[in-house]
This record gives C-alpha cells, sequence and structure tokens, in this order.
C-alpha cells in the first residue's frame, strides 16, 4: 500500500471511531443506572470485543509502567466522560472533553518544557473563553459539577494523545487494561442495579461493542496510518454528531450560551490544527531549502 493510500486508510478508521464514540451520549442517557454502573458494564462487554481481536491478531496484551500510565489515562477518560453524561448535558460533556488537545499542550510545557508558539497561546485562550461560556450556563441551569468532571475528562484524554509516543509503549494492550480497571471500578455500583429492560440492555450493548470495543480498536489502527493532526481534525465530527443524536432521541438541548461556547471550542481545535498544519509544513520547506 503506498503512503498516500495508507494516509487515507487511516483517516477512514479514525472517522468511523469518531462515529462510534458519538453514540455515548445518548445511549448513556437513556440507561436510568448511575455512571459506574453503564461504565462497568460497558468495559466487560468491550473488554470481549477487545481480548477478541487482540487474539485474532495474534497480540498478548503487554504490561510496563508506561502501559500502565496509558492505562490510567484511559480508564480516567472512561470513567469520567460517562460520569459526566449523568451530570450534566451530552453537549456539555463531549465539548468540554474535547479541550484535550489544549491540556496537550499545557503538560507538554510543564513535563517536557516545550514553551507554546503564539498560536497555540491563541488556541488555549481561545478555548478558556468557549469552557466560561458552559459554566455561565450552568450557573443557571445547573450542572457545574458535571461540567468540571467533564473538563477532568479531557484532561485524562489528553494524557492518552501524550503516551502515544511514549517509550515502550503499546497503545492496545493500554486499552485493554484501561478497560480492566474500568470495569472492576465499576462492579460494586453494577451488581447493585436492579432495573432491567430490553431498552438497557441494547444500549449496553451498543456501548460495549461499538462505542468502547470497536472504535478504540479503529482508533489505534488509523493512529498507526495518518498523523496525530490529521487524526484531531477528523475526529472533531464527534462534538458535532453526539449532542445531535441526543437531542434527536433523547430531546436534550443545549443553553444558548452553551451553544455559544460549543462553537468557540470546537473552532479554536480545529482552527489550532489548521494553522499548526500550515506552520509545519512551512518550518520544513525552510529546513529542506
Amino acid at each position: 500500500m503506498s503512503k498516500e493510500k495508507e494516509e487515507r486508510s487511516g483517516v477512514v478508521l479514525v472517522f468511523l471511531a469518531a462515529v462510534l464514540y458519538s453514540l455515548g451520549g445518548v445511549c448513556i442517557k437513556v440507561i436510568p443506572w448511575s455512571g459506574m454502573s453503564i461504565n462497568s458494564g460497558r468495559n466487560l462487554i468491550a473488554l470481549v470485543v477487545i481480548g477478541l481481536y487482540l487474539w485474532r491478531v495474534g497480540h498478548r496484551p503487554r504490561f510496563n509502567p508506561w502501559i500502565g500510565l496509558g492505562a490510567a489515562a484511559i480508564c480516567g477518560t472512561n470513567t469520567l466522560f460517562t460520569l459526566a453524561n449523568k451530570m450534566t448535558t451530552a453537549a456539555n460533556a463531549i465539548v468540554l472533553q474535547f479541550t484535550a488537545p489544549i491540556f496537550v499542550l499545557l503538560l507538554t510545557a510543564l513535563v517536557w518544557r516545550k514553551l507554546p508558539r503564539k498560536g497555540e497561546l491563541v488556541a488555549c485562550g481561545v478555548v478558556v473563553l468557549g469552557v466560561l461560556c458552559f459554566f455561565v450556563d450552568s450557573l443557571q441551569a445547573g450542572g457545574m459539577g458535571g461540567n468540571v468532571v467533564a473538563l477532568l475528562s479531557g484532561f485524562s484524554y489528553a494524557g492518552v494523545f501524550l503516551l502515544q509516543d511514549m517509550p515502550d509503549s503499546d497503545p492496545i494492550s493500554s486499552v485493554f487494561w484501561g478497560n480492566v480497571c474500568s470495569a472492576l471500578i465499576g462492579l460494586p455500583w453494577l451488581m447493585g442495579e436492579t432495573s432491567v429492560s430490553s431498552v438497557t440492555l441494547l444500549s449496553l450493548v451498543v456501548l460495549g461493542v461499538f462505542q468502547v470495543g470497536l472504535a478504540y480498536i479503529l482508533l489505534t489502527l488509523g493512529l498507526a496510518r495518518t498523523s496525530a493532526v490529521t487524526a484531531s481534525l477528523v475526529s472533531g465530527i464527534e462534538p458535532i454528531l453526539n449532542p445531535i443524536l441526543v437531542a434527536l432521541i433523547y430531546h436534550e438541548t443545549i443553553g444558548p450560551v452553551s451553544l455559544v461556547g460549543a462553537v468557540i471550542v470546537i473552532g479554536g481545535v480545529v482552527g489550532y490544527n489548521v494553522w499548526k498544519t500550515k506552520a509545519d509544513a512551512a518550518q520544513a520547506v525552510a529546513v529542506k531549502s
């Protein structure tokens, strides 16, 4: 396969993963369980999917400190995002989680002492402005705690991206162990659930098989074929499609100020990635000349 075709296949895989991730909001909303119970149940099912995939490709899950950190980031992302969906609107949860690239910038500066460029600082400022809009709405409608949890899930999600290039990392092994942790920590809540219906079970299966299991597999395959910048641009479909599905099926709406914030956050992150792509290309040309 040529490099160009490989890049295109990577884009398609990341796009499909983002579409599957977007099913999370509506499925979590329709299940009348606690966030911890839902997260445990969907990850137990996802482990079957991921386990079958690892068996099929002959990849035994590895473990080392870097893989463990990746697993912790994935577990945190899974758990916090599910809790946020129960505490605030699906739109707030997904868009605030979409602040992950900004946390990547901040962590890179703090941990690796790599100072951000001017364009990166501008992007941070734009996203912070958008986030403030969500908190203005939450003061009027409640859900401040959910917004905080959603922001924390964005921080945890940033850890997933940062660990892709860590020494001796193995993304699919981190996904496996992260799902194991997610399933175990919520198991006491899951065992206590008594409200079980066909809609609940179907939604849980959709979450486990598609929104977690298959989506993570597609994402790891896609990231191996395309750049992180391109992947983050393509994944921008998720914070748009997620609240649309929730509005159509669950009839949940987003507040007017939060809607403005969503446009600002998504615009800021996508705009940053476009700027970064152009800046990196210009730098590469300058180096060659």
